[in-house]
């Protein structure tokens, strides 16, 4: 076997992975804060859209990241300008379509840890005359801080799965933008099995060691 080329897809997943998951991680923290803290007027639509990509068919995300993103886009174009190089079919693309398809697992998981939190203990703690940063960080952060490492850890392992958007906006170049998703699609439709079942078991291994622990931290 050539470990180089079977370990190149599993290291690129992770890397792709953990940088997504920090950046959903952010994201999800403020959002799920914001919703679960705020009122206001078409709220609900918000929320539809916030967590609109965990129903829609990946390859739909894909296409619409792709018109967002691509040569002809505004954004793309402003990116080419910046850098000189286009975002599409890069290990940049790959994150954010990685971003997209996790956001709305980690947040809906934050936003319930948020919602959980006694706001008789906010409100002692704004009444002491602390600030709503001095609320958040040490009375709503440590109380949530549960279902913020679960959040966390779901948003990653949905990160290192997804296959079509990824597969639309980065393509599946060898050493460049291939994951294990693309990977075993490729090695079956090569007819190379016995590579399939490889990268299958490493994916296996991480998303039950993943949801292990996000059961571990969801559980009060």
């Amino acid at each position: 076997m050539d470990w180089q080329a079977f370990l190149s897809p599993i290291v690129l997943s992770l890397q792709i992975a953990l940088a997504a998951s920090v950046i959903v991680f952010l994201l999800s923290v403020a959002a799920a804060r914001w919703m679960a803290s705020v009122r206001y007027p078409g709220k609900s639509v918000v929320e539809t859209l916030l967590l609109l990509p965990l129903v829609l068919p990946p390859t739909v995300v894909g296409f619409l990241l792709l018109v967002l993103l691509g040569r002809r886009s505004w954004i793309g174009q402003a990116y080419e300008w910046l850098f000189n190089a286009p975002i599409v079919f890069t290990w940049g693309a790959g994150v954010v379509a990685a971003v997209v398809v996790s956001f709305p697992l980690a947040y809906r998981t934050m936003r319930l840890g948020f919602e959980s939190v006694d706001k008789e203990l906010q409100d002692s703690a704004r009444s002491i005359g602390a600030s709503e940063w001095q609320v958040f960080r040490f009375v709503t952060m440590p109380l949530a801080s549960r279902s913020l490492i679960a959040g966390y850890i779901l948003g990653f392992a949905r990160a290192l799965g997804e296959f079509g958007a990824t597969l639309m906006i980065a393509g599946n170049i060898p050493g460049q933008t291939q994951t294990m998703p693309t990977a075993i699609y490729i090695a079956v439709e090569s007819g190379n099995r016995m590579l399939a079942w490889y990268w299958a078991a490493a994916m296996i291994a991480i998303s039950f060691l993943m949801l292990m622990l996000a059961n571990r931290y969801s559980k009060p």
